[in-house]
């Protein structure tokens, strides 16, 4: 092979190294962009959403629907840990430098995060419970037999049967596990009378500002892959009352 040859193969070979390096570069940087703005993968870590999602089930998140507009009655969101919520399994994430490399850039399913469904929105009334049961939202009752795990006495166990009530503050939320024995949410965390003085008030709430985003797929294991929709059941609730 002649020097001019070898020169020539080498420039090829440098080619094909720079276009690829490229080309991982705007991969990476397209990720990123779809991770922060657009649409993150998550996984569950815990079942306090069961029946509907299960531990280990991986979830896809959009962003876009909270961009004008904080989120509906029903919907499943993502949230920042608001204050002490997490347990050392929730709070875990991917393990491996790998799976955390590819976390950071939107490839692989993030953790530390918690996952609820949000039953009343800022000026709401969340009562626990009707003759029958059902948690009430400013006085409609939900229907939730169809999403949330059974129940034998009624729909907010969790934080006992004997009624409870929460006004929502603006820009806060309340959230609640679809399994109620088993989710440490916002019911779970609103101050008590045996709590006493020093109980914080605003620990029961999540911040509009913790949410990610609205969990809109199922995506893995592919046999119980679906979209996920609002229950519409939460269509018939009434408005919160005005103040005078």
């Amino acid at each position: 092979m002649t020097t001019d040859e070898r020169t020539g193969a080498t420039s090829g070979s440098w080619k094909v190294i720079r276009e690829t390096v490229i080309l991982l570069v705007v991969a990476v940087g397209l990720a990123v962009i779809v991770k922060t703005f657009f649409v993150q993968a998550f996984y569950i870590p815990s079942g306090s959403m069961e029946p509907g999602l299960k531990v280990n089930d991986r979830i896809l998140v959009e962003k876009p629907s909270y961009w004008r507009g904080g989120p509906q009655r029903g919907d499943i969101i993502v949230f920042e840990d608001p204050g002490d919520w997490l347990d050392e399994n929730e709070d875990a994430g991917p393990s491996g430098v790998f799976a955390k490399t590819l976390a950071k850039i939107g490839l692989y399913p993030s953790g530390g995060h918690l996952v609820k469904r949000v039953i009343g929105v800022g000026g709401d009334t969340v009562v626990c419970c009707d003759k029958e049961g059902r948690i009430t939202v400013n006085g409609t009752p939900l229907a939730e037999d169809s999403f949330i795990d059974p129940q034998q006495d009624c729909d907010g166990p969790m934080a006992g049967c004997s009624g409870w009530s929460a006004t929502v503050p603006k820009g806060k939320l309340f959230v609640m596990g679809d399994n109620r024995d088993e989710s440490a949410d916002s019911s779970f965390h609103l101050c008590t009378a045996d709590d006493g003085p020093d109980c914080d008030k605003n620990d029961a709430y999540v911040s509009t500002d913790l949410v990610v985003g609205k969990v809109v797929a199922l995506v893995w294991p592919l046999g119980h892959a679906r979209i996920i929709h609002r229950p519409a059941v939460f269509d018939d609730i009434a408005e919160p009352a005005k103040k005078d």
